[in-house]
């Protein structure tokens, strides 16, 4: 199964990991930040996150030849907290997250979230979650349809995709990827269609949608921070500009002074800064890296580190 983890090494030397520490990855996928991650700690432990019960199969066997000191958790990592604490963890040295799609859940066709192969409308990264992106197209108010998709989506024809959609629903149900293209296609017209490629927008604002990436994003950054032992440090892998609008505005916000106290010749303890920024500019891939994986092109790494 090929899977190309984006911005590896960066993220993993981001994380300055030490051998004996304890470390999360948020998102474990096929295990290949996980594997360097189990490389580098022979007297530490990894705990990994992942909803997808195939990813979570193929990553054990994968872990299992590096080391056996790692503990997968077949959970969404917005629970982090909750269920490090049920395994007495209440402290790490460091969190990565990906926050891309792996490859294989992309190709897996009945996975529905390519707009490139014709697919059952579905886009879980859990399976057993119960909302679907069929059901977001077919029972969605426009009023609500239409703030996904310029929200999630930022597509300008935001408003033309949601009434075709809602007209044509009224006639028979949505089911599948190809159809749904076809309805965009059939809202924007050919000229707009195939210059500006929207179906790539709707699908990702779906997606977001279906799994609440976004809302899941806002609740976990400030109680990762929290997790961490002084020195600890987290690199998050955004995807798409909102993810990385929410990860940059929460660390600039604890990154801060606040501005009541910035003058003062000594900080009280409860406006000091809880993080530093790494790097104050996102870490984007090289040239080579674009070439050899061209899903990394929008790829944006930003690290912080606990004072």
């Amino acid at each position: 199964m090929k899977h190309y983890s984006v911005l590896l090494s960066e993220s993993i030397e981001g994380l300055n990991i030490k051998k004996d520490g304890i470390y999360v990855d948020a998102t474990l996928g096929y295990g290949g930040h996980s594997s360097e991650i189990l490389k580098r700690i022979p007297n530490g432990h990894l705990y990994a996150f992942d909803q997808d019960k195939e990813a979570i199969e193929y990553s054990k066997d994968r872990l299992s030849k590096i080391g056996n000191n790692f503990t997968i958790i077949h959970s969404n990592f917005v629970n982090m907290v909750e269920e490090l604490k049920k395994l007495n963890v209440s402290k790490v040295d460091g969190i990565l997250f990906d926050l891309g799609l792996s490859s294989p859940q992309i190709d897996e066709k009945e996975r529905g979230f390519s707009f490139m192969s014709d697919a059952p409308l579905d886009m879980r990264m859990n399976r057993e979650d119960a909302l679907t992106a069929k059901e977001v197209i077919n029972n969605y108010p426009y009023e609500k349809l239409l703030d996904i998709f310029y929200s999630y989506g930022e597509e300008k024809m935001s408003k033309q995709i949601a009434k075709k959609i809602v007209s044509v629903r009224e006639e028979k149900e949505i089911k599948t990827t190809k159809e749904l293209v076809e309805i965009i296609a059939g809202a924007v017209g050919a000229k707009y269609f195939n210059t500006n490629h929207p179906e790539r927008n709707i699908f990702q604002a779906i997606r977001i949608e279906v799994n609440k990436e976004l809302d899941t994003l806002h609740t976990i950054l400030p109680k990762a921070i929290n997790l961490l032992n002084t020195g600890g440090r987290i690199s998050v892998i955004t995807f798409h500009s909102l993810e990385d609008r929410i990860v940059k505005q929460e660390f600039k916000k604890d990154s801060d002074i606040d501005e009541l106290v910035k003058g003062l010749p000594e900080i009280p303890e409860e406006y000091k800064p809880l993080i530093k920024l790494i790097n104050k500019k996102p870490i984007l891939p090289s040239s080579e890296e674009i070439k050899e994986n061209t899903r990394s092109k929008s790829a944006k790494l930003r690290v912080i580190e606990r004072i």
